[in-house]
């Protein structure tokens, strides 16, 4: 049964945030870089274009995380966690946030992305040309890179799709070239 039959089956086909049943999506959690049932929730398209800044936020919208903040999956906590740190100016979030609990290895799961920090206080990641990377999107390398502790050597004009962030030094992103994992300077790559 693939990822995406699994998750319809548990969620009996409905948004795992906000219930809806209208076109929804299999959406892999940043910073995981691998499709399987623990990454992922099904969403629908009003939930995922949020989720991805397409359009603004809805905080009436979110108002359905005082159901799914309990569900049984983790990966739809850990959403309803990165929703909820994403609208807790609203002054309701926070007191949904106070409530849920999440384990040490989800909490650190949750914060991977850094929704829980100040705006002010975030780490920004740029790529060579100065827009900001996000988890999950896709640069390719403007030089030729030698990886440390191999005898590869990554070419100019690879893609790296789907990247992580290093939360602590904005000049350090990790990404897969090949089937090596590796961690790439920002400053020589570009999104794509």
């Amino acid at each position: 049964m693939s990822v995406l039959q699994t998750l319809q089956e548990r969620s009996n086909n409905t948004c795992e945030l906000c219930t809806s049943k209208e076109g929804l999506k299999q959406y892999t959690i940043p910073p995981s870089l691998n499709e399987n049932v623990a990454n992922d929730v099904l969403v629908c398209k009003t939930c995922l274009d949020q989720i991805e800044g397409q359009v603004d936020m809805d905080a009436n919208h979110w108002r359905c995380l005082n159901d799914s903040m309990w569900s049984e999956h983790v990966a739809v906590q850990i959403m309803a966690w990165r929703m909820l740190q994403r609208l807790r100016n609203e002054g309701w979030p926070k007191d949904l946030l106070d409530m849920m609990y999440l384990d040490g290895e989800a909490l650190a799961l949750a914060r991977a992305t850094g929704e829980h920090e100040d705006a002010a206080n975030k780490i920004i990641h740029r790529d060579v040309n100065g827009v900001i990377l996000e988890s999950g999107d896709s640069v390719v390398l403007v030089k030729d890179l030698k990886v440390k502790g191999a005898s590869m050597v990554a070419k100019q004009g690879t893609a790296v799709r789907n990247i992580r962030l290093d939360r602590e030094n904005a000049e350090y992103i990790e990404g897969k070239v090949g089937a090596q994992q590796i961690v790439i300077i920002t400053k020589y790559v570009k999104k794509l």
